[in-house]
């Protein structure tokens, strides 16, 4: 149970980054190519998980980054522990609570040039109710004709409430997630 829980809090953190990584392109993102995933140390070992649903609609053109936006929406019922049980536990209330917040979202509020292909992307980040701003990192890069995103976002399980009651206690799966993504969009 316990194992279910860090990997449940990397899913939230999984659904942070997600949201904030697709804020950076326009067009669709091609979920077939793209993943978000979550890291999160359980008794000081870190493990990673994807969620498997997402949408995600960007709007990027590096000669504007001021005019980018992005708003990424991760089912939290997706997040995939490789383990029916954990997956379970994961969508209780404890953890992401998925009756009653389905959905993890980011929406971006401003793009800045931060060098060599990097962007700074503010944005707010909403998970289990709670809602807080977020500055992303994102690296942008040119395939084929599509353009791919990818960054990695730390937060605080503990501020977006997953893992509540005895999970609340950082002893066993640790406060900090890492968001992570990897977003494919056609380039426009």
């Amino acid at each position: 149970m316990k194992r279910c829980s860090l990997r449940r809090a990397a899913g939230v953190a999984v659904l942070a980054w997600s949201a904030a990584a697709a804020s950076v392109a326009q067009a669709q993102v091609d979920t077939a190519k793209s993943w978000v995933s979550a890291v999160v140390k359980q008794m000081g070992v870190p493990t990673e998980n994807r969620f498997k649903k997402f949408d995600a609609q960007i709007t990027f053109d590096p000669a504007k980054p001021a005019a980018a936006s992005a708003q990424v929406d991760i089912d939290t019922a997706s997040y995939d522990l490789g383990d029916a049980a954990y997956d379970q536990e994961a969508r209780g209330e404890a953890w992401f609570d998925t009756k009653k917040y389905p959905k993890a979202t980011f929406k971006s509020t401003s793009v800045a040039p931060a060098g060599d292909n990097k962007y700074s992307m503010a944005g707010r980040l909403t998970i289990k109710g709670k809602t807080a701003d977020v500055m992303v990192p994102v690296s942008v890069s040119t395939q084929g004709g599509q353009q791919v995103f990818d960054g990695e976002l730390p937060i605080s399980r503990l501020q977006y409430n997953v893992g509540t009651g005895e999970w609340k206690d950082t002893s066993v799966v640790d406060d900090k997630v890492i968001i992570k993504f990897h977003l494919v969009a056609a380039k426009h």
